[in-house]
């Protein structure tokens, strides 16, 4: 079986070097003559449309691919298929084109499968006009190798026949770990899924064993998450319905209630509801996230500005605790991305260290790039999370203190949230905290973020 799949993985190899090779160099050629004829017409490839035209018309029909010109500019100025002229395209092929190299790349692409791409330079005078642009499918060569294939693999069933009956004679070696994994697989589909499945050994099938005891294991985490999940939705949707529900009896057993007393009971009762309201709210939103419902609306942003109109609504709260927040713009930064989610994102960071960072305490924000990426520093001088719960952190309803979140009306979702949506954006949280000194969040952002989204 090994000698086969070896040898099948070399003769497709080889197959489809070949054929790509001599794909490639056909297309090579033809974007050389077209581009010859193309200069012979005229040297003006922006003038003169019906004669190229008709050039690459009548090529694009030879040679069953799809050819175009482009200016220096990266303009189509010439389309066989007329879909993309005076269209400007930014592909890497045109680009080295334009500097006098011909080029020929394999894409796999969505709409079309496996399509080649020629570039090749438009030269006069050892000056670039422009490009010639192949794009050919390779489905065809693609059909081919798996026809031929097809043909090696009846080949090899007829040879695994023959290597199988000799294998059968040694099948009861492999049957009992099979039955003790079996066995296993039956009691966790009946529900215990702490099953564990012991081979000795150092094959496939002890490696499957492995596999099998670290799937158990994960899967026994998941199910006591989930049940910690249910339990902490409960008494988190239970709490504040529970206190709205003390309030309202204690006003209904009472026959004269002063006026007062009843507005400082509504306003507790009308507390609880918005509490109840973002609890609810954040359950939604994960549960958008899991099932992979949440859209991002890409828009061109200026994070600097967002950040400053973030910050201003904050600025109370934390002038209540006399909190000075700093915002540090060292460069000018625009990107793509979702305006909103992401100031959700940031608000919660934010939010957190304004509620965790003690009167007359600081919080600075800093914005800058570092390689491709946009970088968002959120630092404070609070009372920081021990070592131990950092890893924790981002986990949902995980609350270092749960005494100290209730009192600041913490619901242990916002970090899940946070690190969700930047994630979604293609970018990473890193969180580093010392207990009495401080927490800093780092977050980064492609800055070619939404461009492939």
């Amino acid at each position: 079986m090994l000698t086969l799949f070896l040898i099948s993985l070399f003769i497709n190899e080889v197959i489809y070097k070949n054929y790509i090779d001599e794909k490639k160099s056909s297309l090579l050629l033809q974007g050389n003559i077209i581009a010859d004829r193309v200069i012979a017409y005229h040297i003006d490839i922006n003038r003169s449309r019906n004669g190229i035209d008709h050039i690459i018309k009548k090529y694009s029909k030879e040679i069953k691919s799809r050819v175009m010109i482009i200016n220096k500019k990266g303009i189509v100025v010439h389309d066989a298929y007329e879909a993309l002229k005076d269209r400007k395209l930014g592909h890497w092929e045109i680009k080295e084109a334009l500097k006098g190299k011909s080029i020929a790349n394999e894409y796999n692409l969505k709409e079309y499968g496996r399509t080649m791409y020629v570039t090749v330079p438009i030269v006069l005078n050892d000056q670039v006009h422009g490009v010639v642009f192949i794009s050919s499918s390779l489905e065809d060569i693609y059909r081919k190798i798996q026809n031929i294939m097809k043909s090696y693999m009846i080949l090899s069933v007829l040879c695994v026949g023959i290597t199988g009956f000799i294998s059968f004679v040694f099948a009861h070696v492999i049957a009992n770990p099979i039955e003790k994994l079996t066995d296993s697989i039956k009691k966790m589909y009946n529900g215990n899924l702490e099953q564990k499945v012991e081979i000795i050994g150092n094959d496939e099938l002890t490696n499957l064993a492995g596999a099998f005891n670290m799937m158990s294991t994960k899967l026994s985490q998941v199910d006591k998450q989930r049940k910690e999940f249910v339990a902490n939705v409960s008494h988190e949707l239970r709490t504040p319905l529970s206190a709205m529900k003390l309030l309202s009896e204690s006003l209904l057993h009472q026959e004269k209630v002063d006026p007062k007393t009843y507005r400082e009971f509504f306003s507790d009762i009308a507390s609880e509801v918005d509490r109840l309201d973002r609890i609810i709210e954040s359950l939604l939103a994960l549960v958008d996230i899991d099932k992979g419902k949440l859209e991002l609306d890409y828009q061109v942003t200026y994070v600097n500005y967002l950040l400053e109109k973030l910050i201003r609504p904050l600025k109370p709260l934390a002038d209540k605790k006399q909190i000075d927040i700093d915002f540090v713009n060292l460069e000018k930064v625009q990107i793509q991305l979702d305006r909103i989610k992401i100031q959700q994102a940031l608000t919660n960071i934010i939010n957190n260290a304004i509620k965790y960072t003690p009167e007359g305490g600081k919080i600075k924000i800093s914005l800058y790039t570092e390689h491709d990426e946009v970088i968002i520093k959120i630092q404070d001088n609070g009372i920081g999370i021990p070592e131990e719960s950092l890893p924790y952190i981002f986990e949902r309803f995980y609350r270092v203190d749960k005494a100290r979140a209730r009192k600041t009306g913490g619901t242990g979702l916002g970090l899940a949230i946070t690190k969700q949506i930047i994630e979604l954006h293609q970018g990473k949280i890193e969180v580093i905290s010392q207990l009495n000194k401080g927490t800093t969040f780092y977050i980064y952002l492609p800055q070619n973020i939404g461009l492939n989204g």
